[in-house]
């Protein structure tokens, strides 16, 4: 249980959180997500310097993996260091294990990086041998693996938010990193897989509906702990219109038609499942977002490397279209300049929404 230093941490972060500013930041954001802004591109509005008066110490990733109240003291204390100097993020937490949940419940091993790096974990591949295997076994328990901790971890920070009725009602819980259906079938069969794609087609089939399959059993199972609210989620301390974020950093080596045929499917029927959401990719995508912007429920596309794609395919297929695009880097935002029509949004530098407050408005 919470012992007296997170109390008063606790305490402290209740105290901080400004409701009326928190209201105005909240409104900016969906008056920009409805289609408030016909030109530029968005940066949220920053906060008043708010500045801790508890103690807030810094804990390692290492010992929070492994304590449940330290992971939810540990991002409780990001929210924390966004009010202290104003910062322009959603304030936001999840159960912050790495991308290896999924893999670790078909039976990946996680590996904890050495202290010095202080990262999240990550899994070990199975390899193509594993795979006919986890196919006879099937879509595991969602508390399998690391999912116990994941869900036990969520269930704490419901036990806060009830305990804590502003940290409950401006902090906006995320669902856990789930990677999506591909990238997930990469982390369990290891990158042997881009082989598997032309040489055992449908093996890598039978695979990607197991994935597909998991995914929903366990997003099912987090969304009936913690139920989403309203029609707006939070990742990464942005906010989008939907409920799903879905990470597709495998479908760079992947030809549009592949990704039609074996990946888009899963995406869709995850999207229109689960409410709609958005889709984040690393790396080049300029060779799949014609189709990609196609996926019913698909709100929102969230790339990380602007200059490693063709950025006018990239608006054709997103902002023309009435998807957000976002997260581009501000250099980026800028030198598009009106080929952002309203619908980017970047960290720093763009426009407020006419048609909603500001943070500052009391």
């Amino acid at each position: 249980m919470m012992g007296a230093g997170m109390t008063r941490c606790l305490d402290d972060l209740e105290a901080r959180i400004d409701e009326a500013q928190e209201e105005a930041y909240r409104a900016q954001w969906v008056a920009f997500l409805e289609g408030g802004l016909t030109e530029g591109f968005f940066s949220p509005p920053s906060r008043r310097p708010a500045p801790a008066k508890a103690a807030w110490p810094e804990i390692h990733i290492n010992d929070a993996l492994d304590d449940i109240d330290l992971m939810v003291w540990r991002e409780l204390a990001a929210v924390s260091r966004i009010l202290e100097r104003g910062g322009n993020e959603a304030l936001n937490v999840r159960s912050n294990y790495g991308v290896g949940i999924m893999a670790s419940q078909l039976g990946c091993r996680i590996v904890q990086m050495d202290r010095s790096q202080g990262d999240l974990p990550t899994s070990l591949p199975l390899g193509a041998g594993a795979i006919a295997g986890v196919l006879d076994a099937g879509v595991p328990s969602p508390r399998a693996g690391l999912g116990a901790k994941v869900l036990d971890t969520g269930e704490r920070f419901l036990e806060v938010f009830e305990a804590y009725p502003k940290i409950g009602r401006w902090v906006n819980l995320y669902h856990p990193d789930l990677q999506g259906p591909i990238d997930n079938l990469e982390l369990v069969w290891g990158s042997e897989f881009f082989y598997a794609v032309y040489d055992d087609p449908a093996l890598v089939g039978d695979f990607m509906q197991l994935m597909a399959d998991h995914y929903a059993a366990f997003i099912g199972a987090w969304f009936a702990m913690a139920p989403p609210g309203g029609a707006y989620s939070c990742h990464w301390g942005k906010m989008f219109k939907g409920r799903l974020m879905i990470r597709n950093d495998s479908l760079m080596n992947l030809s549009p038609a592949t990704y039609r045929d074996l990946v888009f499917p899963h995406d869709q029927r995850l999207l229109r499942q689960f409410g709609g959401g958005a889709i984040h990719y690393c790396g080049r995508g300029d060779h799949f977002i014609e189709i990609m912007s196609g996926t019913e429920g698909l709100t929102c596309i969230q790339l990380s490397q602007p200059h490693l794609n063709d950025m006018e395919t990239i608006f054709a297929n997103t902002v023309d279209k009435g998807l957000v695009l976002m997260d581009l880097t501000t250099d980026a935002a800028r030198a598009a300049g009106a080929r952002c029509r309203g619908r980017v949004q970047a960290p720093r530098g763009g426009v407020l929404c006419p048609t909603g407050p500001t943070a500052k408005d009391r």
